[in-house]
Formats: C-alpha cells, structure tokens, sequence
C-alpha cells in the first residue's frame, strides 16, 4: 500500500500550505504540556491499523477537529458535562455531586484497584494529564474515602442501635407507690406497694402488683451484687439506711410518719428497681422476677440488718477491702482502664461539689420562701391597719401576691431537690458501684498473680527434689504443678473476661448516664422556666392595683 501511494510534490507547495504548516509548528513549540488523556486517546484511535512501513498521513486542521469532536471516552458524559445543550467543546473534570462522581466510579473502564486515599481537583487534572495508565484514578479516590468513611460511621451507629433495641425490645416499667406504716412502736416498718407493667414473655402476667418492705429492697440487691459482681457487671446500689429517719418514723404516731423522709425513700426506691430494670441482665435474674411478681412476703432477709453476724461479716469484709486497696497496687499495663479510673475518680469529685451547690440551692429557695411567706403576713397586717381604701387594698393584693410567689418558691426548691439533687446523689453511688467493679479487676488480677508465684515455688520445689533424688515426692510435686497450671490459666482466663465486661458494662454506664443528665436537666430548666412565667403574671396582674392607688 505504501508503494502505491506517491509522495507529495515538494517543490510546488502554494504560499497558503506553508503558512498552515508554519502555525502549526509555532503552536507545537509554544504548547509543551504533554497531551490529555483524551487527547493521547484520539491519537490512539487515529493509529489503530497502522503499521511501522505507513506513512502518517497529512491531516489538515479542519478535519482533526472534525475528528476530535464525535470521540468520547466510554464513561458517562452526562455528569462530565455541564449543559445538554453544549456541543461538547468544553468538558468539565470535576463534579459537583456526590452521585454524579459515584456514576462515573461504577461506569469508568479505568478503575483499578487502588488504596482511598482522598485527592482535590486540581491533583485529579494533573494526574489524568501526566499519566496515561490512569487517567481517571484519582477522581473517584475522593469519593471512595468519602464512602469507607461514611460506611464505617453508619456501622458504629447501627451497632449502637442494635444494643439499645437489645436493651428497649420489651417494656418493663416498675412504679413504688403508698407507703404504709405496718405495726406500733420500735417493732414497726414501711412497706411500699411496686406496681409492675411488662410485655416481658419471662413473667407470668403483664401487669402485677406485690407489698414490699424495706428490707426486701436490700436483700434483692446483695443477692445481685453477689451473683453479678465478681463478673464484672454494674449493679445499681441500694438506697442507703437512715437509724435517725426510720427512729422518727417508729415513734411517730402519724400512719405515713415522717412525709417528707418517707417520699425521699419511696423515690430512690423507685429509681433503684428501675435502673435494674433497665439492665439487659439483671431484668432476666431470677431473684428480680421473684421480687416483682410472688404474691405475699418473701422470705425475710436477715442478713441486711447491721446487727446480724452477716452484717458485722460484711463490715469486717470492708475494711478488709480498704487494706487491699491501700496495701496492694496493680501494675496496670491498659491505657484505658488507667484513663477511666482517674476520669471516674475526677467525676466522683466534680459531682459530689455540685450535689453540695445543688443541696444550698435548695435550701436558700426554701429560705427565700420563708421569708416571703414572712412579708406577705406583714404585708396583709399593714393592709388591715391602712386607713386609705386605695392603698390598703393594694397592700392587701400584695400579700395575695407575695403569698401566691411563697407557694411558687416552694414547688420549686422541692423540685430542684427531686429533680437535680437526688439525681447528683444517685450518680455518686452508681460511681461508687463503678468503683468496686475496678476493685473486683484488681482481686482478680491479684488471685492470678498469686496463683502464678505459687506455681513457681512449686517448680522450684520440683526441681530441688529432683537433685535431692527423692523419687517418692516427685510425682506428688508433678500432680500439685499441674494443679496450679490450671489455677493460673483459669485466674488468666477470668481476669481477661472480667476486663472485657467492664468495658462494655463502662460504656453502658457512659450512654446511659449522658442520657439521664439530658432529660434531667430539660426537666429541671422548662419548670424553671414556667415558675419564671407564673411569677411575672403574677406582678402583671398585681400592677394595676398598684397603678390604681391615688
């Protein structure tokens, strides 16, 4: 073919060719920048067919953009373009949506397997100009961080929802109300009536009412403490004895006693069986169901009291602890058992001084209600002893007022106390309990450690009967090393699980508590709010009256 075709006539080139040939060597020398992606695939396609004896063939310039024009890469122009109604001179690298760049990831023949890593616009235009092999790798590095990112996110979201709805699958709502003092004198109690609303298939009805006293709340909790502790798992605490409160109670001769130490109780009572029900665990222990749905008195728990030989055990069984803790310190190798010991240590601190400005809230808003109340009487005996009409009656709408205020006060110190003061009171105990959880880490750790200092003695034994020759202990010494072999793999084995489950039941505590303070504090700030309200219509409508003196 090449033979056939003849060359050009040289010599009888016009002036007009070589003008054309002149601009375009200028534009070649002037343009350096190596060919686009698109560019080096037109040539490409130009070439097809041609062999190393052919001759590249003259192009005039009308004709290769003719050429270039109707040549697409095979990916989807509808995103790359920014108008239907261009005629495609102009193409646009870069996408505003996040969709249109996913399209042209899932269509773009060019993709290979890369590693995400993100990439701006002007980095993606350099790179399909400089590389021919990857002309389109770095536009969709950007979207592909964007979604392992964003998958990533939604997979710690929905694993997080997939323990609440673990924890929320059935309703289990536990009310403590009427309180009813049983019995005369020091031999007298409190028994509290616990209403119970379930969809739990685990009980036996949906909605049960039972009679509990004191002293059955304390032994559900030991029974829990005992049977859950040791496993690393956070049980509430128990509400927490009063010798003075139940003394008054005892020798008043009122049925409910003392109101307001009664309603105090009644209330932490209440939060203490919820917060258990709650628990994904504890809600299915048999002792829990057992206390919320056997009908009649169970068994008394005698070892509650402070007097028993239990409960002087169990006082000695503390102070042993505090000796532990003060004697023996753990070589702690987790960062973040280290970190939440001292953050919960800091939040013990922090919490205990605000409950301390909580409680002197409280009291100078009842305080303030006294002395209120004080003004309103004087206010009223000023009234009654005013000659002039218009003024006494205005002092006397001032005492209303002042009286109105006084009650307005009240609700609101008892609601601070209620609402904010016990709340602050209740999470030092649960920090508390967080606190023998760790404790129960370092005794198990310690009972391991132990094991494994027994376990060398007992090799070390080993090994000087058999210098000594005493063949007849030697296999006695063999049986009792293998004895403590297993000890130390299961005391390695028990401290691995204990710390995993603190872990978890940590981050438990961690979401539920951030949840109590939200609604606690919203509760606490929108009847605030409305006191606020309620106390500006009352000088609203106090301001007339005052007006109308003349």
């Amino acid at each position: 073919m090449a033979d056939e075709r003849e060359p050009p006539p040289f010599a009888e080139e016009d002036d007009s060719q070589k003008d054309e040939d002149d601009l375009f060597t200028e534009a070649s020398e002037k343009d350096k920048s190596p060919p686009s992606a698109i560019d080096e695939e037109i040539i490409d396609l130009n070439d097809e067919g041609r062999t190393p004896d052919t001759e590249p063939e003259k192009v005039e310039p009308e004709t290769l953009e003719n050429t270039r024009k109707p040549v697409k890469p095979d990916i989807d122009t509808e995103d790359l373009f920014g108008d239907d109604d261009d005629d495609g001179d102009e193409i646009k690298l870069d996408s505003d949506g996040e969709n249109d760049t996913k399209e042209t990831v899932e269509k773009s023949p060019f993709l290979e397997p890369f590693e995400p890593t993100p990439a701006s616009a002007p980095a993606q235009t350099e790179a399909l100009s400089s590389d021919e092999e990857k002309p389109s790798s770095d536009m969709p590095k950007l979207t592909v961080t964007q979604t392992v990112t964003s998958t990533s996110k939604s997979s710690s979201t929905t694993k997080t929802t997939k323990e609440e709805v673990e924890d929320n699958q059935y309703s289990l709502v536990i009310k403590v109300t009427e309180p009813q003092k049983m019995g005369d004198g020091m031999s007298a109690y409190m028994v509290y009536k616990v209403i119970t609303k379930t969809s739990m298939p685990d009980f036996q009805k949906p909605e049960m009412a039972v009679l509990r006293r004191f002293s059955d709340f304390l032994g559900l909790h030991e029974k829990l403490q005992t049977r859950y502790l040791h496993q690393g798992r956070i049980v509430p605490p128990a509400p927490e004895k009063s010798v003075l409160g139940m003394t008054k109670i005892k020798m008043s001769k009122e049925e409910s006693g003392s109101s307001d130490f009664v309603e105090r109780r009644r209330l932490t009572l209440e939060r203490f069986l919820t917060r258990t029900a709650q628990h994904p665990v504890l809600r299915k222990d048999a002792d829990f169901r057992e206390f919320l749905e056997r009908a009649g008195e169970l068994p008394k728990a005698t070892n509650t009291s402070a007097l028993s030989s239990a409960g002087v055990k169990r006082l000695f069984h503390k102070v042993g602890d505090a000796v532990d803790k003060i004697s023996y310190k753990m070589e702690e190798a987790d960062e973040w058992f280290e970190e939440k010991q001292q953050q919960v240590e800091c939040l013990d601190t922090q919490l205990r001084k605000l409950h301390s400005s909580m409680e002197s809230v409280v009291n100078h808003r009842k305080d303030l209600s006294n002395s209120t109340a004080a003004f309103a009487k004087s206010a009223a005996m000023l009234g009654n002893a005013e000659e002039h009409t218009a003024l006494s009656r205005a002092l006397s709408q001032l005492a209303d007022t002042e009286e109105r205020i006084e009650q307005i006060q009240r609700e609101q110190a008892d609601h601070d106390f209620f609402v904010m003061a016990e709340l602050l009171k209740d999470y030092i105990a649960l920090l508390g309990a967080v606190k023998e959880v760790f404790h129960e880490r370092v005794k198990s750790y310690k009972n391991w450690k132990d094991a494994e200092a027994t376990l060398t003695k007992k090799r070390e034994n080993k090994a000087k009967l058999e210098l000594a020759n005493k063949t007849d202990k030697i296999s006695q010494a063999k049986q009792e090393i293998s004895e403590w072999e297993l000890k130390v793999e299961k005391g390695k084995d028990d401290f691995e699980k204990m710390s995993a489950m603190i872990r978890k039941e940590v981050a438990r505590f961690d979401r539920k508590r951030v949840e109590d303070f939200k609604s606690s504090i919203i509760k606490y700030l929108e009847y605030l709010m409305e006191n606020q309200q309620r106390v500006i219509k009352c000088w609203e409508a106090f301001l007339p009256e005052a007006k109308a003196v003349a």
